[in-house]
């Protein structure tokens, strides 16, 4: 079986729905929120302070 792409590594809310999805071949980080399941959901990329994607180091390697 492959690895899966996307990992949940945060997940907060039944009905206000936030998670933090990260990229497993970029380690980008993603907020997904959504306020109702049945009225659908957004996302976007996390970012710094500065401006700059918010990327999780993957096996050890420091990709910033």
């Amino acid at each position: 079986m492959a690895k899966d792409r996307f990992i949940e590594v945060y997940d907060q809310g039944v009905t206000n729905v936030r998670k933090i999805i990260v990229d497993t071949e970029t380690g980008v980080n993603y907020l997904l929120m959504s306020s109702n399941k049945t009225n659908g959901c957004g996302i976007t990329v996390l970012m710094d302070k500065d401006g700059k994607p918010i990327v999780t180091p993957l096996n050890g390697e420091d990709r910033s």
